[in-house]
């Protein structure tokens, strides 16, 4: 870890190390909410240390790895300034380079412009937003990439601005200013409290944009979409409103959204979110300790978790878990998840030639700085018993040359316990199938146990980069659910072989799904399943009730324009089914898709590149 400027320290105390159920009592501190402590009593020597347990994390001085750069409020303002230039001038267009960062505020006020560019997460290490302050902007720019083959000057296109986070911060423009959140996928906007005039995501004048997500956030002025495609926002406070719609744009449990009014312009808006956790996320305490905050499951949730006061949930000392250096040994990892110990990954490249096994109740998987976990050996990266209460977040799991069969398992086959007051939760979890280097997976994410809410997926068989051709990065799916009452909020899938999503267990909820069908199909005879081609989000024959509100489906098939799919979605026909604005799309007419779900819908092609469904059946 990097301390540019070490922050003041008055006040701070040094825990000696403790093992077992020392180490839990006196190390898990006591936060909103409660306390966790799961380390179970262990023999100790004569210094009070267990030789056979890992020794707890120093949870007031912990080593966060050579990636993360932490700033207090003694840290002259310049010198913050220099080093978030330098890191925006090192991953301004490094879209498949190995660097991450996480770049960490303690609670303060700061004054920075923040230029958010590839691998890099900025938050604030307070308990509430608005303990971390930025006087400036934390802004993501589409200055890099150009339009398009035809206008290879104008370098406005946001539609690769992607892996990039910013969470846990009150962020305040300077007067009179805009804010810009020129993003596409995987760029997550968590837990903000935003003081602006006007927030724009696309780069202001005639760029292309595709896909965002906000969660548990306040912004003060008006959000104007421009050119988004698509957008998903959840348990949120737009106090100046939403202006604009290009496809799919999705409100849920969100005050100040636009009026339900699809497809023209295409908002569909849901009063509430069913279940919800928001996303787990580093704090230090008042003393200074390091502690991890696992919000509390929501039900029937409008609004953010923070704007009334402290959220519910639990503080968990950083003594608790163990923290993951890229070039850790895969064998210690194993060795902390088997004690019951929470895993945090620094920012970094992970590759490991085992599965991660995550069996104990609770457990939580935190990565900073976009942390990316490589299976080399074809194996499953990080598997999930079928327990309550666990959570994955923000990892990206990039698929290694050997074939995976399964990247990340939720829960083994046939997994039946019920999870309805402890839910897995899944957010800002991403998966990557070639891009940076050949890889190969046949299914990004199973998931088999009941109850998981999924809060943010970007699940993508990479279309452009390195190790990218239908032969060179095959995949079927991008996600399979076999579990029953399984919640998804903001789910994008996109350029798997076969069917994009399968659904096949009951009562499943999506609020909001984007695809893109693969680019590469190199003919109809290659590309086809009894129909022509797979539609991307397939609920399963035997499903008796399923819900979907705001779907898109499009094609680009640039590899061979002739092919055509028949459908985007694929259902049983019977009343249990209900799907909500429904959008399919041509990209520039390249590529044919027949109907937009079973034979509803009209056909999109070179000469009609949009057909919509506002309900169905």
């Amino acid at each position: 870890m990097q301390e540019q400027s070490p922050p003041d320290h008055r006040g701070f105390k040094r825990r000696a190390a403790l093992g077992g159920a020392a180490a839990a009592a006196v190390a898990a501190g006591i936060g909103v909410g409660g306390v966790v402590a799961r380390a179970q009593a262990q023999p100790a020597n004569a210094c009070g240390e267990d030789p056979d347990v890992l020794p707890p994390t120093d949870a007031y001085d912990p080593d966060l790895g050579p990636n993360t750069h932490l700033f207090g409020p003694s840290t002259p303002a310049a010198e913050i300034q220099s080093a978030v230039d330098a890191i925006t001038a090192s991953m301004r267009t490094n879209q498949f380079g190995r660097e991450r960062h996480a770049v960490l505020f303690r609670p303060g006020t700061y004054a920075a412009d923040i230029d958010l560019r590839f691998y890099t997460q900025v938050a604030g290490l307070g308990l509430l937003p608005g303990d971390t302050v930025i006087d400036g902007h934390v802004r993501v720019e589409a200055d890099w990439l150009p339009q398009g083959d035809d206008r290879p000057d104008y370098l406005g296109n946001a539609t690769q601005n992607f892996w990039r986070s910013v969470e846990n911060l009150a962020i305040r423009n300077p007067s009179g200013q805009i804010a810009r959140w020129a993003v596409s996928q995987a760029a997550p906007f968590r837990r903000i409290d935003l003081r602006t005039t006007e927030m724009q995501l696309w780069d202001g004048y005639e760029g292309w944009a595709s896909g965002g997500f906000f969660a548990d956030s306040r912004i003060s002025g008006r959000v104007v979409s421009g050119s988004q495609q698509q957008f998903f926002t959840r348990n949120s406070n737009l106090q100046g409103g939403w202006a604009g719609s290009v496809w799919n744009m999705v409100f849920v449990g969100t005050a100040g959204a636009p009026a339900n009014h699809f497809p023209d312009p295409s908002h569909t808006v849901v009063d509430r979110a069913p279940v919800i956790r928001e996303k787990p996320f580093l704090y230090t305490a008042a003393d200074g300790e390091f502690r991890v905050f696992k919000p509390a499951i929501r039900r029937d949730a409008t609004g953010t978790s923070w704007e009334s006061g402290a959220p519910a949930g639990t503080s968990i000392s950083l003594a608790e878990f163990f923290v993951v250096n890229p070039g850790e040994d895969v064998a210690t990892v194993e060795r902390a998840l088997a004690e019951g110990r929470h895993l945090l990954f620094t920012p970094g490249v992970h590759e490991f030639d085992r599965t991660l096994n995550v069996t104990a109740p609770g457990t939580v998987v935190l990565g900073l700085g976009l942390a990316t976990i490589i299976p080399t050996g074809g194996q499953t990266a990080i598997a999930v018993a079928d327990v309550d209460g666990v959570v994955l977040a923000g990892l990206l799991i990039d698929a290694g040359e050997a074939e995976s069969d399964v990247l990340v398992q939720i829960g083994p086959p046939g997994s039946a316990a019920d999870h309805g007051a402890d839910p897995v939760s899944l957010h800002d979890l991403f998966a990557r199938i070639g891009g940076a280097h050949p890889g190969s997976a046949r299914v990004s994410l199973e998931v088999n146990s009941r109850h998981v809410i999924a809060d943010h997926l970007w699940l993508w068989r990479g279309d452009h980069g390195e190790g990218i051709g239908w032969d060179v990065n095959p995949a079927a799916n991008g996600m399979v659910v076999h579990g029953d009452d399984v919640t998804a909020y903001g789910l994008f899938a996109e350029h798997y072989q076969e069917y994009q999503v399968i659904w096949a267990g009951e009562r499943g909820r999506t609020y909001f799904f984007q695809n893109e069908m693969p680019y590469d199909p190199p003919d109809q005879a290659t590309w086809r399943t009894g129909a022509n081609g797979w539609a991307s989000y397939k609920v399963d024959d035997a499903v008796a009730e399923h819900a979907l509100w705001g779907g898109g489906g499009y094609c680009f098939f640039n590899t061979n324009p002739n092919v055509v799919c028949d459908r985007v979605f694929e259902t049983p026909g019977h009343g249990g089914i209900r799907l909500t604005s429904l959008v399919s799309v041509s990209l520039g007419g390249v590529g044919t898709i027949r109907r937009v779900v079973n034979e509803t819908g009209g056909q999109v092609d070179s000469g009609t590149f949009t057909s919509y469904v506002v309900a169905y059946p």
